[in-house]
């Protein structure tokens, strides 16, 4: 059966993914890019980049992918459901060139976009929602992307077969943090794997 992945998910070292006052200009809220700078630094992100660890391991974010699923706070800003030209972050050629299924409360017509990219845009389950995104992946593996409360959703469901998480040498000290609540330690076997921009990459495998 196709796995549900889930790659270069960053977190502070006290465990949060995102900060508080996320808003339109603002998507991570008092975190910035903080989180995510080890990736900014790789050749996979952009030329010039460097080709070591955090390269390899953010080069497995694509291969063998043929769908995903996001929570709605990752598709947009608070309040983007009121905003009926809001297409996402990623502009008219988003990065995922598969189907990707958008969990919200208040669904609405998908949305075709360059690429390959649809939205498409659900209120379901997690279980509900991976049985309509592997469908869609056509055997291939469906990427989990996030947000945070989404990706702690699926792990607590038992759906989630790969993990990788990047914890980042910085405290954020407030906004959403992923482990609350989970045990998840015994269900895989776990790999850390240090890098010279300071983060720790972990996998979860199943």
């Amino acid at each position: 059966m196709a796995r549900l992945r889930v790659h270069n998910f960053s977190i502070s070292l006290d465990g949060f993914g995102t900060g508080e006052d996320l808003s339109l200009e603002a998507p991570f809220g008092h975190a910035g890019e903080r989180l995510h700078q080890w990736m900014f630094g790789t050749r996979w992100w952009g030329e010039g980049g460097g080709e070591g660890v955090d390269d390899a391991f953010a080069r497995q974010f694509a291969p063998g992918i043929g769908a995903e699923i996001m929570g709605a706070g990752k598709f947009g800003y608070p309040g983007w459901q009121d905003d009926a030209d809001w297409q996402g972050w990623w502009g008219s050629n988003p990065p995922f060139h598969t189907p990707v299924f958008v969990l919200t409360h208040r669904p609405r017509p998908s949305i075709e976009m360059e690429g390959g990219t649809t939205f498409h845009f659900l209120n379901a389950s997690p279980a509900e929602a991976l049985d309509a995104a592997r469908e869609a992946a056509d055997g291939q593996d469906v990427r989990l992307g996030g947000g945070v409360t989404t990706v702690r959703e699926f792990v607590a469901a038992g759906l989630v077969d790969h993990l990788h998480i990047v914890v980042a040498p910085i405290l954020l000290g407030r906004g959403v943090r992923l482990w609350d609540g989970l045990e998840i330690l015994d269900d895989y076997r776990i790999e850390a794997t240090s890098s010279a921009a300071g983060v720790t990459h972990l996998t979860f495998t199943r």
